[in-house]
């Protein structure tokens, strides 16, 4: 069963960077995706970015193109999503997920297991 485990979220000011992590343990493949979404109070859940383990295939929405990076660490089993000149709009919980690697993309129904989630705040 695959389990995931986000960390890294806080509280900066507009223009600030923050760094999430989501570890990832119990899954059985060699490869798997890993995807960022967001929810805002009131609003519906978001796609921001995915990663395909073993190919290095990225996706981002529009609103992470230019100002987030997603990426594997070196320790394999996790995956960072780097987030730098924030705005207030990206005011969010933002949760991983994982889904079957030839699945990936930003559509949340590829989606089998999610985090917790970790609570982002960005001020004005």
């Amino acid at each position: 069963q695959v389990q995931l485990k986000e960390s890294g979220g806080g509280s900066v000011q507009a223009g600030g960077s923050l760094r999430l992590s989501c570890t990832v343990s119990g899954y059985t493949d060699n490869n798997i995706c890993i995807g960022w979404y967001r929810q805002a109070p009131g609003k519906e859940r978001e796609g921001v970015a995915a990663f395909r383990t073993g190919f290095g295939d990225t996706f981002y929405a529009d609103s992470a193109l230019g100002r987030f990076i997603i990426s594997q660490d070196a320790t394999e089993n996790t995956v960072a999503l780097q987030m730098n000149d924030l705005k207030p709009e990206d005011t969010a919980m933002y949760y991983c997920a994982a889904a079957e690697h030839w699945r990936c993309s930003l559509d949340p129904q590829s989606y089998e297991a999610w985090g917790q989630g970790t609570q982002v705040t960005v001020s004005s």
